[in-house]
């Protein structure tokens, strides 16, 4: 095992961090898929390329006539930026190039009430804000929270509850994180410059201000390297998007949730298709996605998947989002 580079923890209570990257064997630890929801031990998924169960839908005259003045990238195509990062979120097909999961069935449903043909563009997910705001795509729809922060940059439409899930091993003696007591002490994986990074760094300097023990936060390059230090026992609990990893415990059995926490902690933040500001298509998909509420194709398609505990009731158009991203 091999770890390129690790921080001096010696740093200030509300920065100290801890860097491992790099780790090149995964001795005798099972690696297990970087996936999440609960029900998915009992719901088979469909990774074929072709996804002949995919949910479909007809075409919506309101959110037609809101889209009437808006220039798609390329006429007649919806073209869509996703991340295929996480079953059931995005992951690559059995041939390993078809993008297929829940954000990729909603980008169809949307492209379906719009009237459009689908194309979805992989990308890596840091690299969607730069390329929306050069107009490669007319949408990114990749598990992106509402900041306010990004509001300032982007339109969104919300379609999913943001939810992030504390996971320890299975035979840990944690049994619950909820509130920024809870992780005192703790060392906790999770992502760099993402919203859960800032929730946590917030519990921190809470914690530390009332006299707690600060949390060490640790960030991994990829989920085989994370996986692998919870496991085995470098880190105490991992802090993510619940979705892959509540399908990764159900599925492989060697983590379990101790909680969850809103995105927009202490607040409210959801998922949302991001679009450039200003456009005129933030309105349009909102009215798509209401639409397919209404008609029953949006919650089929999260069932598909196992996300039906992450709908909404009703999308909007530029929320309230985490204040502090």
């Amino acid at each position: 095992m091999q770890h390129k580079r690790r921080y001096d923890s010696k740093q200030p209570a509300s920065g100290r961090r801890t860097f491992v990257a790099g780790i090149t064997a995964l001795a005798a630890i099972p690696l297990a898929w970087p996936v999440g929801f609960a029900q998915a031990a009992t719901q088979s998924f469909d990774f074929s390329p072709e996804q002949k169960g995919r949910v479909r839908a007809p075409k919506d005259p309101d959110a037609l006539r809101l889209i009437a003045d808006y220039r798609f990238v390329t006429p007649g195509v919806f073209t869509v930026a996703i991340a295929p990062f996480a079953t059931p979120i995005a992951t690559y097909a059995t041939d390993a190039r078809t993008v297929v999961g829940a954000d990729p069935d909603y980008a169809q449903l949307i492209a379906d009430a719009v009237g459009l043909r689908l194309l979805l563009v992989s990308v890596a997910w840091p690299d969607w804000p730069l390329g929306l705001a050069s107009g490669r795509y007319d949408a990114v729809i990749s598990n992106v929270g509402v900041t306010e922060k990004r509001k300032q940059k982007f339109d969104f439409t919300t379609y999913r509850l943001g939810l992030h899930g504390f996971y320890v091993r299975s035979d840990s003696t944690i049994k619950s994180i909820r509130e920024p007591q809870d992780i005192a002490g703790l060392r906790i994986i999770t992502a760099s410059g993402a919203i859960q990074e800032h929730i946590l760094l917030e519990w921190n300097r809470r914690n530390v201000a009332h006299g707690l023990k600060e949390a060490t936060l640790q960030y991994y390059d990829d989920g085989a390297s994370d996986r692998l230090a919870l496991l085995s026992g470098r880190a105490d609990a991992i802090f993510n998007p619940d979705a892959p990893l509540a399908y990764e415990a159900a599925t492989q059995g060697q983590i379990r949730q101790v909680g969850t926490v809103n995105a927009g902690w202490p607040f409210k933040a959801d998922v949302a298709i991001a679009t450039r500001k200003g456009s005129g298509l933030a309105p349009a998909l909102t009215a798509a996605t209401n639409g397919l509420i209404h008609g029953g194709q949006y919650r089929a398609a999260l069932a598909r998947w196992g996300l039906q505990t992450e709908a909404v009731d009703r999308s909007e158009t530029n929320p309230p989002g985490f204040p502090d991203a």
